[in-house]
């Protein structure tokens, strides 16, 4: 298996992209280490981890809150004996359909400082004890807004942006020590908002050159291969996930 013996910490696992991406990588032989502000909606998780014979630990743990995730990174080296993969898939607050003349400065800032935040303390703690040990891989979770032209967004697309440059310079300060950070940039996936009508999506879906927006597995699939040995030669790319939405 891909992940076989490594062990893997999943910042906001609760979530739907999350949740997929931990089940994945326990698919793959990961042990995984679900995270998150909610336990009982972690335990969910982990309980179908567990029952499809993978392992997973829970802990509750605020993303936004260096202080408990470098505790909660010092008790997965402890336990486990490494940390070897890091992904964040918390969300941010955001708030989109005002044009950016009319938005409040605060409201178009929190997602940037939200995303900037989250992003740089899960990563950075990753990222000491990655190069102590000399190998490890960090993914960081953008979006296609990051490079979408579409208006009233907020400070979604500029938040989005951010998390690709970090992924850069982090790549750029750690490689050399033997540790990967990639990111990756899905489209908008309908199963992490069930319910949503074609039409909903109609002016996404136009903008694809597949003719339809991706799919979760194929979001937590390509995690699993990011985070595996069949990835080792990609440091600081972004893999895009917008089927055609973004041509690179």
């Amino acid at each position: 298996m891909l992940l076989d013996g490594k062990n893997a910490v999943v910042y906001g696992a609760a979530g739907a992209i999350g949740g997929a991406v931990s089940r994945a990588f326990a698919r793959a032989g990961a042990s995984v280490f679900l995270a998150g502000r909610t336990p009982a909606t972690l335990e969910a998780v982990a309980d179908d981890i567990r029952s499809a014979g993978g392992r997973a630990q829970v802990a509750p743990v605020d993303a936004q809150d260096r202080d408990a995730v470098e505790a909660h990174a010092d008790e997965v080296v402890a336990r486990a004996g490494s940390l070897d993969v890091s992904f964040n898939a918390t969300s941010f607050r955001a708030l989109q359909n005002v044009a950016l003349v009319d938005i409040r400065l605060q409201d178009f800032l929190a997602p940037v400082v939200e995303a900037a935040r989250t992003h740089f303390i899960t990563a950075t703690a990753a990222a000491r004890r990655m190069t102590r040990q000399g190998s490890g891989v960090i993914i960081l979770l953008s979006s296609s807004a990051a490079k979408e032209t579409r208006h009233q967004m907020g400070g979604f697309n500029l938040a989005c942006a951010g998390v690709e440059a970090l992924t850069r310079s982090l790549a750029g300060e750690v490689g050399r020590h033997g540790v990967r950070v990639v990111g990756l940039r899905p489209n908008f996936t309908p199963e992490t908002r069930p319910g949503l009508s074609e039409s909903a999506l109609a002016f996404l879906v136009k903008d694809t050159l597949l003719g339809r927006l991706p799919r979760l597995s194929e979001v937590a699939d390509t995690a699993v291969y990011l985070a595996s040995p069949a990835a080792g030669a990609m440091a600081g790319a972004v893999v895009d996930l917008s089927c055609g939405a973004i041509v690179d």
